[in-house]
């Protein structure tokens, strides 16, 4: 369903390209202007245009908006795996499994953390959208591992801040194609959206500084295992910095994985695991580490590449 919208261009915007003067004449998103250019929503005197054509002094834009999507809503739903590693009147501490996403998203129409917290009784803090509730920091669905939420208002705007300041120490173990030269070191590249797909990321000069350091734990003969600090914590970041390094993660077929390794292994997501988090307590000041261990499905596609 869509709603029309007659405008004209304004000479100010003569000349932009449609997708940011639609953006700024609307007050959208250029993304999501981009993405009603592609469906074909937009035309430009009567001529579907292309988010890269030029917008025309006085010209008539005949704009069908998408109508609104409804509000997401946070689901009450028992997750049997989901782990409650920590808890107390400030924070809760999970141990998300694969499979189960951070909160409800568009798209996503399986488990979430809050939703299994929600069906627990355990209240998050009402600070931020009421699907994204007592959510400080997030883990993909296909990575497993440790998760803070929080219970407070006062815990969540200190451990926003944490996460925002790098006070957060987040170790993770990824087992990656090949062996990584160095065998430690530090990758630091900006990452930003991939332009061609929505749900993806790309090392780019436009992005945000990405800096993960990792020191390898086991060598194999078709891949490695490496123990990853993560300085700042961009969206899929350990998965797309690998990705540019040429090892990708075992399992990550969005990030160009070998799909004949991952099969040999079972492995049906990509092999990453949240194993430490470690920060200073939002109430009490005191230093807080928790710790996880492998799931199964990780430790077993493990004792294979060590059994070979």
């Amino acid at each position: 369903m869509t709603e029309e919208r007659l405008v004209h261009v304004p000479e100010g915007l003569a000349g932009s390209r449609a997708d940011t003067g639609i953006a700024k004449l609307l007050g959208l998103s250029r993304a999501s202007v981009a993405q009603m250019i592609e469906d074909g929503l937009v035309q430009q005197n009567r001529v579907v245009i292309h988010k890269s054509d030029s917008l025309i002094a006085d010209a008539e834009l005949r704009i069908h908006l998408p109508k609104p999507k409804p509000p997401l809503e946070l689901v009450a739903e028992l997750v049997p795996d989901l782990k409650i590693v920590y808890q107390d009147t400030d924070i809760v501490v999970v141990d998300k499994p694969q499979g189960v996403a951070a909160h409800p998203s568009v798209g996503w129409d399986g488990p979430s953390v809050g939703g299994a917290l929600l069906a627990l009784g355990i209240q998050m803090s009402t600070s931020g959208v009421a699907e994204r509730q007592g959510i400080v920091s997030r883990l993909d669905v296909g990575t497993s591992g440790l998760m803070v939420l929080t219970k407070t208002e006062i815990a969540y705007s200190r451990m926003k801040q944490a996460f925002r300041e790098r006070t957060v120490d987040k170790t993770y173990h990824a087992l990656v194609q090949g062996r990584p030269d160095p065998t430690s070191g530090t990758i630091d590249a900006p990452i930003g959206r991939h332009p061609k797909h929505e749900y993806k990321f790309t090392v780019s000069n436009e992005g945000k500084p990405s800096v993960t350091h990792y020191e390898t734990l086991e060598a194999f003969k078709a891949a490695s295992l490496l123990e990853i600090e993560l300085e700042t914590g961009r969206t899929h970041q350990i998965r797309v910095h690998f990705s540019a390094f040429k090892h990708p993660l075992v399992g990550d077929s969005l990030y160009g994985c070998d799909p004949k390794l991952a099969a040999r292994l079972g492995l049906e997501r990509q092999w990453l695991h949240a194993m430490k988090l470690g920060f200073m307590h939002p109430t009490s000041g005191e230093y807080v580490l928790f710790e996880s261990t492998y799931p199964t499905d990780l430790a077993d596609s493990l004792a294979m590449l060590r059994a070979e």
